[in-house]
Order: structure tokens, then sequence, then C-alpha cells
């Protein structure tokens, strides 16, 4: 039973864009617009978002499990 002293949870809540805080559009949502979208990609892809870790960029390098080979750049052609 719901309690009538408790206050009403609105379960729309007022979103946001999270790069300019303009009200989301329903086609790009939760962003207002295409740029805005875009301006987020940018920095997932540039690093501006990062998943903090414990590990030194180079444990990769030091796993015998990986190939040299594949390591280089630019690849092999006979790979592909």
């Amino acid at each position: 039973m719901l309690d009538p002293e408790r206050t009403r949870i609105d379960k729309r809540k007022k979103l946001k864009c999270p790069i300019c805080g303009s009200p989301p559009a329903d086609d790009v949502k939760p962003f207002c617009s295409k740029r805005c979208q875009d301006v987020d990609l940018h920095r997932w892809l540039g690093g501006a978002y990062r998943i903090e870790t414990d590990e030194a960029p180079d444990d990769m390098a030091n796993d015998p499990r990986t190939d040299e080979r594949e390591n280089r750049w630019p690849p092999d052609r006979e790979k592909f």
C-alpha cells in the first residue's frame, strides 16, 4: 500500500543532453542533436573518456600469448 504522506516520484525525469544540457531529441537520445552525439563520439575515440585500471599500458607487450608479428604496424600484407 502506498503511503499518502510520501511524495510521488516522477518517472519521467527531466533528462538533459550530456554535452550541452539542452532537452534531448527523440532521434538521438540522450543527446539533443547529431552534433552533440558526434562530439561525444569524438571524446570517446580521442581518449577523453577512460576507464581507470591498475595495469600498466605495456602489459600486453610482455604477454607470451601475443605474437610479435601481430603487434607491428603496418601489418603484413600476406595476412590480408
